[in-house]
């Protein structure tokens, strides 16, 4: 609620348009003031921005996908809480009206003449560009994977593919182990990996099969969540609903004619561990797109999208800015933190067109809403330097029914109707 209050913040006006070199425009097919890479949350949700910034006819968004989704909710979806469709609508219908949108992915990045080059063969040229790439799931990176998501008491809630496969999985348990995985790698929503556990537990024991599960969560992460406020309270749960918590351990196999999970132990190079399952739940390594690859020009030297983390401008092509999971931002990637990073993103690229410097600064906000049960949610929110930045005046460190509703139902709303739109 906190980054959606900010939506409405720096609505400029009067902007005079400054240039940067575009020597290649006379080459290029097609030439926008502001090109967008992404039609994710926050290439859509700053593209509507641009427009009104610039009109329509000055925005292009690239984008491959037909259909947008609202991916937070894919938690519930996974629970059987939600239904996929429900969190999906096309890109047609969330693409700012009047905007270009080219159906293509992108295939190269130069900053240096100010062209993007599509797969079809393209090649657009620009005055200011957004870079929303987003992230890449690799589950290529754990061996017997994806193919072992053929086999049935797999899941992963983190892809369209494979969200339904969860609920299937959690619907079809008997008994036994319920595994759940935290990769040794960045993730978005880095809470994700372990709502799905305390969903499974509460569905077992509303179902009668409690008893007979042991429900494992082992993350590669040496804490259960980083911020120690909220990290408390889920000790206590994990405690009181008798959750087995393993740190430091990373998955690397799948065995899944067999239902065997295959753990390294991050502490003790080369120890391995094989846990046995009836259900698991797999989060799968992340990383940075490919387009944004270490060595770039526009990469940090571990190959993410390098901007200032004050104000989202690239730290070395001042045309160039950054929003989301592609960046190197030091904060959690979630939905919530692209909604707080559109306004300060907003207002530092008009001031960059008045050459003027960014006046505001961001301080690093994310929200984690922690689902801990079918009515219940911890909101964790805070700032770069992992503070509380609450938004109610209660402590959000409880568990909250009220939290709960906000996050299946108000904020599902919210990202349609508010986000996106810039309402």
């Amino acid at each position: 609620m906190a980054a959606l209050r900010r939506l409405r913040q720096c609505r400029p006006s009067g902007i005079a348009m400054s240039h940067f070199h575009t020597s290649s425009c006379a080459s290029a097919r097609q030439h926008y003031k502001m090109l967008v890479l992404g039609g994710g949350s926050g290439g859509i949700s700053m593209s509507a921005r641009m427009k009104r910034m610039m009109g329509a006819e000055n925005v292009a968004v690239v984008e491959p996908s037909e259909m947008h989704y609202y991916q937070p909710i894919w938690t519930l979806v996974g629970a059987g809480a939600k239904t996929l469709t429900s969190s999906g609508r096309s890109t047609a219908s969330v693409m700012p009206s009047g905007v270009k949108w080219v159906k293509s992915k992108v295939q190269e990045i130069n900053p240096n003449t100010n062209t993007v080059r599509t797969d079809d063969g393209s090649e657009i040229s620009y005055e200011y560009l957004i870079v929303a790439l987003g992230l890449q799931l690799h589950y290529e990176k754990i061996k017997g994977l994806p193919e072992g998501f053929e086999q049935p008491k797999i899941g992963s809630n983190y892809s369209v593919q494979t969200v339904d496969k969860t609920w299937k999985a959690l619907q079809d348990f008997k008994e036994g182990n319920a595994v759940f995985t935290f990769p040794n790698t960045p993730v978005k929503c880095a809470g994700a990996p372990q709502k799905i556990m305390y969903l499974t537990e509460a569905f077992l024991r509303k179902t009668g099969k409690r008893d007979k599960a042991n429900i494992i969560y082992n993350t590669s992460l040496p804490v259960l969540f980083g911020i120690k406020k909220y990290a408390d309270s889920l000790w206590d749960i994990v405690k009181q609903r008798d959750l087995q918590v393993n740190l430091r351990q990373n998955l690397i196999e799948v065995r899944a004619d067999k239902q065997e999970a295959v753990f390294e132990n991050l502490d003790k190079p080369g120890e391995t561990n094989v846990i046995e399952y009836e259900m698991l739940h797999v989060t799968p390594p992340m990383g940075r797109p490919n387009l944004v690859v270490k060595g770039s020009q526009l990469a940090d030297e571990a190959g993410w999208l390098d901007v200032n983390k004050d104000n989202l401008q690239h730290k070395r092509y001042p045309n160039v800015f950054g929003i989301g999971d592609c960046t190197n931002l030091p904060t959690i990637r979630t939905a919530a933190a692209v909604a707080a990073q559109t306004a300060i993103l907003n207002r530092s690229i008009s001031k960059v067109m008045k050459n003027e410097k960014p006046d505001r600064t961001y301080d690093g906000y994310t929200s984690c809403p922690l689902v801990t049960s079918y009515n219940t949610v911890i909101l964790a929110e805070f700032d770069y330097n992992g503070q509380p930045l609450e938004t109610f005046p209660v402590n959000q460190a409880k568990e909250s029914r009220f939290m709960y509703h906000m996050k299946a139902d108000v904020m599902p709303h919210l990202y349609w109707h508010g986000l996106l739109r810039y309402v």
